[in-house]
């Protein structure tokens, strides 16, 4: 990690990549957000990381009351609570943090991209990523975007009536051909297992897990 990313969202994020994670000591690291969208919390073996621009002993003193346990503080509902009702955000599911390294060449599945910024997938990416950019073939789509902190993030999705072929597997790994960084990442709600299986076959490895302030 370069000096000048070290104590970065970006930085920490682009070490856990390569495997190296910030020290499993059960401490918490504060941040500022990386910009005005991405706030929340991001959970490592024995260390989190929360990014938000809010005092960092309130912050603290939450964790505290949260729980005497600071292995699991920044990820308990309390916790959680108080920071969206602190800031007036909202908060979707706490995610599975996912990433695999970039292939080479042309993706193995056949694909199309599109400009289609009314399709709901499509629309729910833009929320959250800047750059999004969206890839068909038949019975699914692929998408790509610049999320937390600047890393490409894909989402796939696949009609009901093609599930279960193989499909959701081949557009999660066309993603690694597309990304223009050394790594794309992928959120997974854990309680969606078909999908974490999917990414998991695909060559996506569980880096962590984050839960992210929305802006309402």
């Amino acid at each position: 990690m370069s000096a000048d990313t070290a104590g970065t969202v970006a930085g920490i994020l682009a070490a856990a990549a390569r495997g190296d994670f910030p020290a499993p000591d059960g401490s918490t690291t504060i941040l500022p957000q990386p910009n005005g969208r991405d706030a929340g919390v991001l959970s490592f073996t024995a260390h989190s990381v929360v990014l938000l621009d809010e005092d960092p002993e309130w912050i603290r003193a939450e964790l505290a009351a949260a729980s005497a346990d600071p292995l699991v503080a920044s990820m308990t509902p309390g916790f959680l609570t108080a920071l969206t009702a602190r800031t007036g955000r909202y908060m979707n599911t706490i995610d599975l943090m996912t990433v695999a390294d970039a292939l080479p060449g042309d993706p193995e599945i056949e694909l199309r991209e599109i400009d289609d910024q009314e399709h709901p997938r499509v629309a729910r990416a833009l929320k959250y990523r800047d750059g999004v950019r969206v890839w068909v073939t038949d019975g699914g789509l692929v998408t790509l975007g610049r999320g937390v902190a600047g890393r490409t993030e894909v989402a796939v999705e696949v009609d009901e009536d093609v599930r279960h072929r193989g499909l959701g597997r081949a557009l999660a790994t066309a993603a690694r051909h597309l990304t223009p960084d050394p790594v794309v990442w992928a959120q997974v709600s854990p309680g969606n297992a078909r999908s974490v299986r999917t990414f998991q076959a695909a060559g996506y490895r569980t880096v962590g897990a984050e839960a992210l302030l929305v802006a309402r």
